[in-house]
């Protein structure tokens, strides 16, 4: 069973979806925003400086949930939103986000 998203509750919104940290979060303002995201390079430290994480896409995604405790990112994509922008290997990525 999924889990209700705090925008929607159970309804579908798709796959191209993220959760919105504190920092977007505004109240539940965040909900039904759409960014246009696009990967920046690595987060990890001690990652090679050669490992570039990006495919060079980004994608829109829209704000469902509000990211849970202990999110330190400011948009937590979707597995399928965060594999369109880079290698899900990386498993944190530096974004850039712009409203759409």
């Amino acid at each position: 069973m999924r889990a209700a998203s705090a925008c929607y509750g159970y309804q579908r919104n798709g796959v191209m979806i993220a959760a919105a940290s504190s920092v977007l979060w505004n109240n539940r303002a965040a909900c039904g925003r759409r960014y246009k995201i696009r990967c920046i390079g690595a987060v990890n430290r001690g990652v090679s400086q050669d490992y570039q994480p990006c495919k060079g896409q980004s994608v829109v995604v829209k704000i469902v949930d509000y990211c849970p405790r202990g999110c330190a990112s400011t948009i937590d994509l979707s597995k399928e939103a965060f594999s369109t922008n880079a290698n899900t290997a990386a498993g944190k990525i530096r974004i850039e986000y712009t409203p759409v």
